[in-house]
This record gives C-alpha cells, structure tokens and sequence, in this order.
C-alpha cells in the first residue's frame, strides 16, 4: 500500500484519548495526525498517553475549520456508529473495517481518516463531507466505542489487509493514483449540470451524496476522472447547444 494515512480527530474532548490515539496510530503506521477545533488541552496527560507516539503527537497540525484540514486529502474516510443497510440511506452508508482495508491496499493518495468527538460523533453536514464510512460492528445495545479504541481498531484492520503477497500468484492489480481535486472537480460539475438540466432541487443533494459515495467505494484514478470530465463536458455542449441543432 502506497496510501499515506493521516488520523483527524475533530473537536477532541479528553487529553488521555488523543494521546492514546497517537500511540494507536503510531503502532499502525499512520503517517500523520491532526486536530480541528479541540478542546482537549494537549498537554501532560496526552503526552503521557501517547508513548511511541509521542513525536506524532509533537508534529501534529491543528486546524480551525474541517475544510482546512481536508483541503490536502485525496479520500476522506468517516466514521459512525449507526449504519444501515438500504440501499436509499446515502448519510450512513458503510462498509466495514476490513473492507476498508481491502480497499486501501492498491491505493496510492492522502487519505484522510476522520473521527468525530467523544461525545456525539460526526454531524449531517460533516459525514456528507467523506467519501466513504465505515462501521466498526458492535452490540446493538451499546454500539458506540472509545475514541482510541474506534482508531485502534480501523487502523489494525487497514494494516492487517497489507500482508506479503504470495510468491505463487499472479502479480497484483496495479496501484490505483488517487486526486483529490479531480475528484472534487467532477462532482461540482455534475452540481453544476444537474442545475442546468432541470433535475428537481429537491432530490440535487441527494444525488450528490450518492455520487460521492459511490465515487469513495470505486476510488477512480486520476485517469478516469479526466475521461469522466471528459464525458460531461460533451453533455454540458448538448445541454447548451440551441435547439434543433446536433
């Protein structure tokens, strides 16, 4: 896996998780480790906490507002602790750690994984911000895990999915080069078309949201996106021409 993974933890409360989470993160290989808006004090107690991940803690960015701390991700990867299993539920749709881990294996990008705080998690607005969910499976009856323990746990399982190849197959799938702005582009152009065309405002956000995550399951490479711009900037000519012309 050539991802380069970075741990944002949004709006963390207590200092003994966040230094927890740096030890976690160290133990995995995340690459980097950031923090927006929090309320933690990041002192002694974090430090502590953090152990081997003490100069993850040191080096760590903090950011005023998630767009900042998005801003450089290819992918961005969220975390809840409700999921669900129709197909029309957009918001939460999830997959598991170990598929996430599946799918991190030919990536080549920045990608972000983001954590809600302790005590209400990620918001609407912000889980339709990522790319993709994922869903650490629980009892039903008490479904919400510590802070650290969630990063421990999507962590191991995104390390647990890179092992050796085996020597007697075939070679892998070639790594898949992810970017994020091209990513970004096509779906403000696909906003910006279904704007042009009449598509019910109404229902806009919720294609778009669909879009997106569908986009975070399939992780197209930057090739493809340009073939896909490509595709609507002959539907934006069609959607411009006058009509009675071809």
């Amino acid at each position: 896996m050539s991802a380069r993974i970075g741990v944002l933890l949004l709006r963390p409360k207590e200092d003994g998780n966040v230094g927890a989470v740096a030890r976690a993160a160290r133990n995995f290989g995340a690459h980097s480790l950031g923090f927006v808006a929090p309320r933690a004090a990041l002192g002694p107690e974090a430090r502590r906490r953090a152990m081997g991940g003490l100069m993850l803690l040191r080096n760590a960015r903090v950011y005023d507002d998630l767009d900042a701390a998005l801003a450089e991700s290819d992918i961005v990867v969220g975390t809840t602790d409700l999921s669900t299993g129709r197909s029309a539920s957009y918001l939460r749709r999830s997959v598991s750690p170990e598929r996430l881990g599946e799918l991190c294996r030919s990536l080549d990008g920045r990608l972000a994984l983001l954590f809600g705080p302790e005590d209400n998690g990620l918001s609407r607005e912000e889980l339709a911000r990522c790319d993709l969910l994922v869903h650490i499976p629980a009892r039903r009856e008490f479904p919400t895990l510590n802070l650290s323990h969630a990063v421990a746990i999507v962590l191991y399982a995104i390390h647990r999915a890179q092992l050796p190849a085996d020597p007697d197959s075939t070679p892998a799938p070639e790594t898949l080069l992810l970017n994020g702005k091209e990513k970004e582009l096509f779906l403000r152009r696909i906003a910006e078309l279904l704007s042009r065309t009449g598509y019910p405002a109404h229902k806009r956000r919720g294609l778009a949201l669909l879009m997106r995550r569908v986009l975070g399951r399939s992780t197209p490479t930057e090739a493809e996106y340009r073939m896909l711009l490509g595709l609507l900037k002959s539907v934006e000519r069609l959607t411009r021409a006058p009509k009675g012309t071809s």
